[in-house]
């Protein structure tokens, strides 16, 4: 397997691939595809993130450390 990476918007609800990527792409060729997206950081997403990390760690407390 063999993997190539660009950049790309989506129109439409599809994607282009550039037609220098990769020679061999034919048409009805099988391929596997993953998408990354970038993610929108909001203030409510800020706020979850801090709230489960506090929770997350307040079940490793322990209390002989603790104390000190």
């Amino acid at each position: 397997m063999k993997a190539v990476e660009f950049k790309a918007k989506i129109k439409n609800r599809l994607i282009k691939v550039p037609k220098n990527i990769d020679p061999d792409l034919s048409e009805g060729k099988e391929l596997r595809i993953i998408i990354l997206q970038d993610e929108i950081k909001t203030r409510s997403h800020d706020s979850f993130k801090q709230l489960s990390e506090k929770q997350f760690l307040a079940g490793y407390s322990d209390s002989v450390y603790d104390s000190y």
